[in-house]
């Protein structure tokens, strides 16, 4: 009797721990590709608690999914709305830290026009080193959002046909209006990270 209970637990046991090591592997961005994973499938915005490591290791690789989902579908026709309206929104969504995994936002590390590069003042879309590093030639405006939603912010990113997407982009392209290169600043999440140093 005392033995077949401990075959039942240590059977459970071990279903338990496979159960947490299939849910870890495919949940972590470098391993998107993992046995058993859907690493493209389309998650509710609710799952958007990104992978626990991510805020803890912005140097690991992004997932390859989730850059595809950065990168603006073809025949892509944004949200429209007001615009006073939607700056008004994107203003707002800027600061919200909810839209991240990790309690930043957008304006944790671009208040006052810091961490923007020179580049910043040419019009969209061009060529920024953040999206350069990550495998894009040159980004859209919207396109930008998107891979701060997934890189800094470890979140994921937004609907391409929300509202926010389109606040968030409209905001962004209405700062970059007063942005001159002469303005650009530190980036202060910069000593935060573990990768500013290697990045020299």
């Amino acid at each position: 009797m005392q033995r077949s209970k401990l075959r039942i637990r240590s059977g459970m046991s071990a279903m338990v721990s496979t159960g947490v090591l299939s849910v870890g592997l495919c949940g972590a961005p470098g391993i998107a590709l993992a046995a058993g994973c859907a690493p493209c499938a389309p998650k509710s915005r609710k799952s958007a608690q990104a992978n626990p490591d991510a805020a803890k290791n912005p140097c690991a690789a992004v997932n390859p999914c989730a850059l595809k989902a950065a990168k603006r579908p073809a025949g892509h026709t944004p949200y429209k709305g007001n615009r006073a309206e939607l700056v008004a929104l994107g203003k707002n969504l800027f600061s919200d830290t909810r839209l991240s995994t990790n309690g930043l936002s957008c304006n944790t590390c671009h208040e006052g026009y810091k961490a923007y590069q020179p580049t910043f003042a040419k019009p969209y879309p061009h060529a920024v080193v953040m999206a350069t590093e990550m495998g894009f030639k040159q980004v859209h405006a919207d396109e930008m959002v998107q891979l701060c939603m997934i890189r800094p912010m470890a979140a994921q990113p937004l609907d391409w046909k929300s509202k926010e997407l389109a606040a968030l982009t409209t905001y962004v392209v209405d700062i970059q209006k007063g942005f001159k290169p002469s303005m650009a600043g530190a980036n202060p999440c910069a000593p935060k990270s573990p990768c500013a140093a290697k990045k020299r």
